[in-house]
């Protein structure tokens, strides 16, 4: 897509209401990860949709190899960059681990400040035991993304990254998916849940169903970026990798190194003379 024809909503912001018409009129929605004013301001030059400031920044730019150590201002700020640098996407924000569950005020606290950051919406994880939060948050102004299925913050419980939804397993997701639309989230990711859950799933709902490693019937796809562009030696099995920047990436530095070393760079007129 390109930015003159942009897939949903207008050219200029897109909001809960495209997402539903989206939804309506089989639009698939399409959503990306971002942390930066240096990476989102591209994806909005291609056309995306929406901007997810996930809490996998923890993983992708701080080093950590679980999401869990992601603070709530580690997403304040990566929120407040991706605003300031872009003007059409829909700016969705992670609630982090450890920001929400202890109440709805603390949610609501937490939600704030993301909002206040730039945000237009806040993603959290769980199913029917956060509707009551989701109520609340709605109630108040802040526009909800549920997230069901494998749950990054929960994955001491899960037992790690495991397809869920299998079995007896699927009703509990149908009942978490009509508790969460009852509590008023607007979309919600589905994340490694059997194609043929998720297709069944989204017929069920009006909310938009978002997924990653979940099908293609959803009404939507999130990826992380990072693993969309190929820029990691690994990426899930579900992913596709567009392209090879990591590859690219180095490539750049080991020309620039070799040319520093035989004093090719900076060549004249690169630096000011006498």
């Amino acid at each position: 897509m390109t930015p003159e024809s942009p897939a949903v909503g207008t050219a200029k912001r897109v909001r809960i209401h495209h997402i539903a018409q989206a939804k309506r009129e089989g639009t698939p929605i399409t959503m990306l990860t971002a942390y930066d004013a240096l990476t989102a301001p591209l994806f909005e030059a291609a056309g995306i949709d929406m901007l997810l400031i996930g809490d996998s920044i923890g993983n992708v730019m701080l080093g950590y190899s679980t999401t869990l150590p992601v603070t709530l201002e580690d997403i304040e700020r990566a929120t407040a960059a991706v605003a300031r640098s872009t003007s059409r996407p829909m700016i969705v924000a992670d609630l982090p681990f450890g920001s929400y569950e202890s109440d709805v005020t603390a949610a609501f606290n937490a939600s704030s400040r993301l909002m206040k950051a730039g945000a237009h919406a806040v993603k959290l994880e769980g199913g029917a035991h956060r509707a009551d939060l989701i109520r609340h948050l709605t109630t108040n102004g802040i526009p909800v993304v549920a997230h069901i299925g494998y749950t990054p913050q929960s994955e001491n419980t899960l037992g790690g990254p495991r397809m869920q939804g299998r079995g007896d397993a699927a009703d509990r997701l149908s009942a978490d998916v009509c508790a969460l639309e009852e509590a008023g989230a607007f979309a919600i990711v589905f994340e490694m849940v059997p194609d043929s859950i998720a297709t069944r799933l989204t017929a069920q709902t009006s909310m938009a169903t978002i997924g990653i490693g979940a099908g293609p019937h959803t009404d939507g796809q999130v990826l992380v970026w990072s693993d969309m562009a190929g820029m990691s030696e690994w990426t899930p099995s579900f992913v596709r990798r567009f392209r090879e920047l990591g590859v690219e990436l180095q490539g750049a530095t080991r020309d620039y190194i070799a040319a520093v070393r035989s004093r090719e760079f900076p060549a004249k007129g690169q630096f000011a003379a006498e």
